[in-house]
Formats: structure tokens, C-alpha cells, sequence
């Protein structure tokens, strides 16, 4: 499984990177922190159609709110459960459990736009 990067500070953990394949989708430990302590996570309905790039969920902290946008386009299977429950598993494992959604993927050349761990981290560093 390949993990990739937008300049938005979403992430993308890829099974295979075709058209039809599953990814899950959350936001950076740098996006959280510039967040602060989440509140509340809007999650999309599994079934919705998101677009690369689009809105696909919102994030509130203490701070503001903040859209969290679709990598890639697709469809979504499913949202993270355990984020209603305890939305600060955005802060505590923002790259881990605190995952934000999972699509299927309808167009898998968007991923060649996408930035690896090397390249997001030099991103970031710039910032």
C-alpha cells in the first residue's frame, strides 16, 4: 500500500493504484496541529460521488472550521465510525485511526499528480 499527499495536507493510502481500487483517506499530523483540537467531523454519506480536489468532509476545532478535500475523484464506501464518537482521534492519530473516509477510485491517473512522503515533507518544511 502506497501512502501519498496533496499541498492541501489530505493523505491517501492506495491499495493499487487502478481505477476500482479502495483508498482511505484522512489529513496530515501537520494539518491537525495547524487545526488544533478537533470538536466535530462532518463525514460524507457512503455512495456519495466526491471530485478531485472538491469538498468531501469539514472539520471544526476550538479554532475554525476547515473543508477537507478529495484527493482524488471517486465514490465513497464508507466514513471513519469511531470519529463521531471521539473526534479528537483527528489530533491524537491523525494518520492512523483518526481516518476520514474510503472511496473507490473512477479515475486512477489523478494519483500521478500527488506527492510522496519525501516530496510532502520538503512541502511542508517550505512552509
Amino acid at each position: 500500500m502506497s501512502r501519498l499527499y496533496t499541498q492541501d495536507h489530505e493523505w491517501i493510502d492506495v491499495a493499487a493504484k487502478e481505477s476500482g481500487a479502495e483508498a482511505t483517506v484522512g489529513i496530515t499530523d501537520y494539518a491537525q496541529g495547524q487545526l488544533g483540537d478537533v470538536v466535530f467531523v462532518d463525514l460524507p454519506d457512503a455512495g456519495r460521488a466526491v471530485t478531485k480536489g472538491g469538498e468531501a468532509a469539514v472539520v471544526e476545532s476550538v479554532k475554525a472550521a476547515s473543508d477537507v478535500y478529495a484527493p482524488v475523484s471517486g465514490t465513497v464506501t464508507g466514513s471513519n465510525p469511531a470519529l463521531a464518537e471521539d473526534p479528537s482521534l483527528v489530533n491524537s492519530a491523525p494518520e492512523a485511526d483518526g481516518w476520514f473516509f474510503k472511496l473507490t477510485l473512477s479515475d486512477a491517473s489523478e494519483l500521478d499528480g500527488l506527492m510522496d512522503k519525501a516530496a510532502y515533507d520538503a512541502f511542508v518544511a517550505s512552509l
